[in-house]
């Protein structure tokens, strides 16, 4: 699967983060992946973004994040010998990668239209940040105000709150990767490209699927309720353990809550009228919680994390970074490189597996 996209070209004209991890989950796969910055801006935003602990003048995690096995090169887009450069690379590109403002395609002399015609085989695959006004500038944080998940995130008493990763970003890449990939197929059974575009407010719509049908439905707006589940319990509820540490509930069925019940040695609460279906669990969490949060605090997180996993209790121990990055799947998916005389690491931008048998 390294492989798969080999002898495929891609221009990546993108910046930021969505754009880029487009790119970046081509360039995994084997594509040739050129990605263009601009020497007069100090190249892709993103190498500036360094949180405190980052050296002045090295690259910046963020930017390494999404742009590990690409081939960089700097050209101003207004400067006529870089101009005829970016025109020869994009004349034998399978894929161009953009997320221009408005009026920078333009400026450029980039039209979809007028590449289009150009260069009919061509896919081009933007990003841009609100379909409601393509004029207006968006910022990730800003489109998880619009499309509703920071009115919903966080604590009952809490601030609206953002989710910590460019979620919009990453949601709208995901939904261009598959157009891509749906152009691609298309151009092998007819051989014309295409003009394909996402706006980040229509991935962030996309992705509310039970929030938006519990409104459309029952005219429910979703309340910020931190993790927990408005049809399940219980399910985001989080207990705590004798050494301190933090496990989340995420119990689905009766059989779950019983298995529950029986590993923290308290079976009569399976059947205590009061909690004896979901829909009266949901309505009597808070007491529920106390009476399992009684009996959590007695163990150890590993002990009740292996308890849990032997009677198949749906439970996760809250992890911070290093613990996660410590973990065996994520060691198999870090991927190091040298860029601009710097060692960088990121994670992997694919999460799937080929499973297909060696002939």
């Amino acid at each position: 699967m390294q492989a798969v996209f080999q002898g495929l070209k891609v221009i990546d004209l993108s910046s930021v983060l969505a754009g880029p991890s487009v790119g970046m989950f081509f360039a995994e796969l084997g594509a040739h992946v050129i990605k263009i910055e601009n020497p007069k801006q100090g190249g892709d935003v993103t190498r500036s973004w360094k949180i405190s602990s980052e050296k002045e003048g090295s690259i910046s995690a963020y930017w390494s994040s999404i742009n590990y096995k690409k081939e960089i090169k700097f050209l101003n887009l207004t400067d006529g010998n870089d101009r005829s450069e970016l025109e020869q690379l994009i004349s034998s590109a399978d894929i161009l990668l953009t997320n221009f403002k408005s009026g920078d395609a333009m400026k450029f002399q980039l039209e979809p239209l007028h590449l289009f015609q150009k260069y009919p085989s061509l896919i081009q695959a933007s990003i841009y940040g609100f379909s409601s006004n393509e004029d207006r500038v968006a910022y990730d944080v800003v489109v998880q105000a619009e499309t509703g998940f920071m009115f919903m995130n966080g604590e009952d008493t809490s601030a609206p709150t953002k989710m910590p990763v460019a979620l919009m970003d990453v949601l709208a890449a995901h939904q261009l990767k598959e157009a891509i990939l749906i152009a691609l197929y298309n151009r092998l059974k007819t051989g014309k490209g295409k003009i394909i575009s996402c706006s980040l407010e229509r991935a962030g719509i996309s992705s509310l699927v039970n929030q938006a049908s519990n409104y459309l439905m029952s005219g429910v707006i979703a309340k910020r309720a931190g993790s927990l589940h408005p049809n399940i319990a219980p399910y985001g509820e989080i207990i705590s353990s004798a050494d301190k540490k933090q496990i989340v509930l995420a119990v689905g069925s009766d059989r779950q809550f019983s298995s529950l019940c029986n590993t923290l040695s308290i079976p009569e609460l399976a059947s205590d009228v009061r909690f004896m279906s979901n829909q009266l669990r949901v309505v009597n969490r808070f007491l529920l919680l106390e009476k399992l949060q009684e009996k959590s605090t007695l163990i150890n997180a590993d002990q009740l994390m292996a308890a849990f996993i032997e009677n198949d209790v749906p439970a996760g121990l809250i992890k911070n970074m290093a613990e996660v990055l410590e973990s065996k799947t994520a060691q198999e998916m870090i991927r190091e490189e040298i860029i601009e005389g710097q060692h960088t690491r990121r994670i992997t931008s694919i999460a799937f597996e080929d499973l297909t048998p060696l002939s």
